[in-house]
Order: C-alpha cells, then structure tokens, then sequence
C-alpha cells in the first residue's frame, strides 16, 4: 500500500488499453500524455461543455448533467492537491440526474428520522405514559444512533454480494416498517423496534448513497454530484422541523411526521427497482454486458467503449475477489482506510453534533427565545453552505475544502469559547455566540460536512470500497452516539467554554493531519486514483 500523502508528486505511466468492441476484447492503443510533476498519466477525464453550477443543485441541470465537450488537447493542473486532467472526449447522450435522485432519497430520510424526534419526543413521551421517565426518551432518541451503527457495517457486506441497486431495495424493507411501527405505536417497546428498525435502514443508506453515487458521476462532476447526498441530508433535517410545525395545535401530530417518512421509502425502492446498477460492481461481478447497458443508460452509446476501457484498465474485472473485513487492515489497504476512518472521527470530534445540542441555549443568551427560530437559523445555515459547496467542490477540489472548512470551524469555535470568558467580550457575548455558532455550521457545512461521505468512495480501492465505506460510517455513528451520550457530562464538568476550546484544538489537528495525509481527487476517475493509492501486490 502506497502512502497517501501525495500531493502532487506526480504519476506513473499507465498505457491503457483501447476496447475493439462492445465486449471485453482488448488491445493495447496509444494513450494522450499529461506531464505533471515528474510522471504521466492517461486518463480518461471528462470535461463540461459550458455549464454553470450556481449555489443550488437544479442551476443549469441541462447542462451540467449532460456532459459533452469537444476535442481538446491533455494537459493537467495542480492546485492544493487535486489534479485536473482533460481529454478528448466523444459527446455523452445519457444522464445521471434521474438515478442521483432517486439515491438522494435515501440521504433525505436519512436527515428526517435524525431530525424527527426532536420536535415530537415531548407530544409522543405524553401519549405513551413516558413523560417522567428521562431514560425511556433517552433511549427512543438514541436506539437510532445504535441501529445506524449496525446498519452501516452491515450495507457494505451487502453492496458487495448483491450489488448497490438491490441493497437499496433491501433497505426499504426496514425503513418502512420502522416508520409504520413508530406512527402506531401504542407502548415504548414498539416504538423502539421501529427506532431501531428505521436506525438500521439510515445507517445502510449512509453507506450506499454516497458509493452508489461516486460510482455512476461522470468524473468532472462527481463532486458536485457527490454533495448532493450532504444536502439532501439537511433538507431532510429541515423537513422534519417543518413536519414540527402543527404540533402545538395538534398534539397527536407526532405520528403523521413519522409515517410521512414511509413516503420516500416506498418512493426509493419504486426507483431502485429500474435503476441502473453501478457499472464498476458489474465489471468486479464479470458481468459485461449488463456493465455495457448500464454505461449506455448512465453516458449514452458514445461512452460504452471508453469507460469500459478505463474500468478493465483499472483491473477490476481481474480474478481478485472481494476483500473480507480483515483486508482492511492489512499493510496493502490500511493506510487508506486509517484516513477514511479518521475523516469521520475528526468530523464528529470537532463537535458538530454539540454545537446542535447547545445551540438553543447560546441564542436565548443572545435574546432568541424560539427553540423552532434557533434550530431554524442553524438548519438555513447548514443547507446554505452544502449549498455552496456543491457549486465549488470540482472547482476547489476537496482537499482545499476540508482544510478551509475546519480552519473556519477552529477559528469560530475560539470566538465561541472566548465570548463566555473574556471581560471585555461580556456586553457582546450574546451576539458574538450568535456570529461564531452560524459561521461554525457554514464552516462545517463548506467541506468537513460534505466531502468525508464523497471523498471516500473516491479514494478506496474497488473491491475494499463498499466494505471500507461501510467501516468508516461505522466510525461516524459511533462517535456521534458516544459524544450525545457524554457531551452535557462534560460540560457540567469542565464549562462550555474549555469544551469549545478543546473542538477548536481539534479543528487544528485535522488541518494538520489532512494536509499530510489527503490526497487531490478532483477531476481524476475513481480508477486513475485506485491505481495511485492501492497498485495491485
């Protein structure tokens, strides 16, 4: 396993071969060069005609999903890390947007059945006889967190044996009948069944949402793409806060905000059903010529002999059979998987999830009396920056987000934990903790929300990626249960202020630990990184 803290060092030289026919015949061509640093690289990149991706995900659909170019000559940039390399390219006649889409539904429920109890935990903890019991609601809210965790080690065992279409059939299973049992039941148990059930259903989809959409993006829009998935996670949020709405007015409301969420469960396994599957799994499967079809429905007939060139290149349809869990950790995948790994601890340890938490208390110190105003202000701020971020992630590049994101998250938790202790700061305490909370979440939302879950599908080798996706999330789903679980313990403990000083401690590391050890992804196809981070041994 090569190291990954690779900068822009350069390439070795690949001669990839060229595709005679529709089938898997092959014969060595001549590939276009691009020099940079010391090292060439053919590659197959492509390339948008004229599209212009504004801060939202339908700006220039057209254009930006139906990707042509005309010939140009290769060359490649470096900057902070990500690599651009162009190529000729013959004119694409499919689209991706249907089959994103349909995927994204499952990050919006994602994003709801996190964001639902919130409103409804107080009207339902009345209706089921909890209202006193603390540890009761305490385990309605938190048997999500435990379900996910199961869920996404589990996705990626079954993304590999089934394929990412039929997992994600599979996974409505458990996200329907969670949402059912959540909407009628009639005692605590029941609805902790259904917590758990709909946990395990998001925590499968936090694993294939974000490889099944890696693998069907053309490669110069991938990241943009990719961010989808984070902010229809926010959407998915918000949409839970809005469901909150009637609450008041209607106290047994709380069961029509879960059973709406079986809505886009049925929706996502409708849309599954005839979607295509991923043509990088097919060609790992030694299914050509459903990979063929699926390349034709995904970038039209034009692309069927390049992109099949560039997944047998890559070595995926070569005898080596799926990695087991125990691969990860050998010297050939570790390093890489160390970093996805860490990418999700750093995410949660910086303190994402506690600024939430604290949120509501930090805006009524600055007069904001509306817990629906607060959380409103920070959701609207989260959905901006994803928003943001999706129009600059293949134009930045994700390496330079993610550092930028937790240099903005360091400096914002300092204004945080010195507008509770500074003197001089007391008379603007309250409007100072307003500024440094919103910029935390716009920061977080600009890189270190969006781009682990896209980065990772991008850098894992093919028969590791839905096993080392799946590992990673795990990380995520366990840190965020355990910094739930203690974080107003420590706070009690040792005040908020040396809590946010220790997230903005945090914040630097990541910058420091992401500078050495990420490498550029944008612009390159998921096979020129395979070969760069994990040749074969």
């Amino acid at each position: 396993m090569q190291a990954i803290n690779l900068g822009a060092n350069g390439f070795r030289v690949h001669n990839r071969p060229r595709v005679l026919s529709a089938s898997s015949q092959l014969k060595n061509g001549n590939g276009t060069a691009c020099m940079i640093g010391t090292g060439r690289d053919n590659s197959f990149g492509l390339r948008l005609r004229s599209s212009h991706i504004g801060a939202g995900v339908g700006v220039g659909a057209g254009s930006v999903f139906r990707s042509s170019a005309k010939s140009r000559s290769v060359r490649a940039q470096a900057s902070d890390g990500d690599i651009t390399p162009v190529k000729s390219q013959s004119k694409s006649s499919g689209s991706v947007l249907p089959y994103v889409g349909v995927a994204s539904l499952g990050a919006i429920l994602f994003g709801y059945h996190l964001g639902v109890v919130n409103g409804a935990l107080e009207y339902l903890a009345k209706d089921l006889g909890i209202a006193e019991n603390a540890v009761l609601q305490g385990w309605i809210v938190s048997t999500l967190l435990a379900g996910a965790t199961v869920g996404s080690f589990t996705g990626g065992s079954l993304a590999d044996q089934f394929g990412r279409t039929k997992t994600f059939l599979l996974d409505a299973i458990p996200l329907t009948v969670g949402a059912f049992l959540c909407a009628t039941a009639t005692n605590v148990q029941t609805m902790i069944i259904g917590r758990l059930l709909a946990g395990i259903g998001i925590g499968i989809s936090s694993a294939i949402v974000p490889l099944y959409i890696s693998e069907i993006s053309p490669t110069e829009i991938r990241g943009t793409l990719g961010s989808i998935n984070q902010l229809f996670i926010c959407i998915g949020i918000l949409a839970a806060l809005v469901a909150g709405l009637p609450l008041a007015a209607n106290p047994l409301w709380w069961r029509t905000m879960f059973a709406i969420s079986a809505i886009p469960s049925v929706l996502l396994a409708l849309g599954m059903a005839i979607s295509p599957e991923s043509p990088r799994w097919l060609v790992q499967q030694k299914k050509i010529d459903q990979a063929e079809k699926a390349i034709k429905t995904l970038y039209g007939e034009g692309k069927v002999v390049e992109v099949m060139a560039d997944l047998s290149a890559s070595g995926q349809g070569s005898e080596e059979q799926d990695a087991g869990w125990f691969d990860l950790f050998s010297s050939r995948y570790f390093k890489v998987v160390s970093v996805g790994a860490a990418l999700f601890l750093f995410q949660q340890l910086a303190g994402i999830n506690a600024v939430v938490y604290y949120s509501t208390s930090v805006f009524r110190t600055a007069g904001v009396a509306s817990d629906v105003a607060a959380s409103a202000l920070v959701g609207a701020a989260n959905v901006f920056g994803t928003m943001i971020a999706s129009s600059l992630m293949d134009k930045k590049g994700r390496k330079s987000l993610l550092i930028t994101s937790f240099s903005g998250m360091a400096i914002s938790m300092l204004l945080l934990s010195l507008s509770f202790t500074w003197k001089v700061l007391a008379p603007y305490s309250g409007p100072l903790a307003v500024i440094g909370t919103v910029l935390y979440v716009l920061s977080f939302s600009l890189g270190a929300g969006p781009v682990p879950a896209l980065l990772l599908p991008e850098i894992f080798a093919s028969r590791i990626r839905a096993k080392a996706v799946a590992l990673s999330l795990g990380m995520h789903w366990i840190s965020n249960f355990v910094i739930g679980l203690y974080f107003l313990s420590v706070v009690t403990k040792f005040g908020i202020s040396k809590v946010y000083l220790g997230f903005a401690s945090i914040c630097l590391l990541a910058v420091l630990y992401i500078g050495g050890n990420v490498v550029g992804t944008k612009g390159r196809s998921l096979e020129d990184i395979e070969r760069e981070l994990s040749p074969a041994t």
